[in-house]
């Protein structure tokens, strides 16, 4: 999973969570709801105030969305290190 999948998932998982459309989410960040489909999906990077704008709409802290991204300083500038998500529990049938 790379740094993209894993803000996407979170995203995902948070306005899930809130029980917000793509479209809905989209109008509370005033961005085109395409954006919000593209992040999910990991093809696009949002700026800071993308970022910024997700939270506030969303209604969580920053770190929520960055959630199991970080980074590992070390020779040659250091490396991006992004955590797998935890699993989600399994709904029995």
């Amino acid at each position: 999973m790379d740094l993209l999948e894993r803000f996407g998932g979170n995203l995902l998982r948070i306005r899930q969570a809130r029980r917000l459309s793509q479209e809905s989410l989209a109008e509370r960040a005033g961005i085109h709801r395409t954006q919000i489909s593209l992040f999910e999906t990991g093809q696009r990077q949002p700026l800071l105030e993308t970022v910024i704008r997700l939270a506030g709409a969303l209604e969580v802290p920053l770190s929520t969305l960055l959630e199991g991204i970080g980074f590992k300083p070390g020779p040659g500038g250091g490396e991006i290190v992004v955590a797998d998500p935890p699993e989600l529990p399994r709904l029995r049938s």
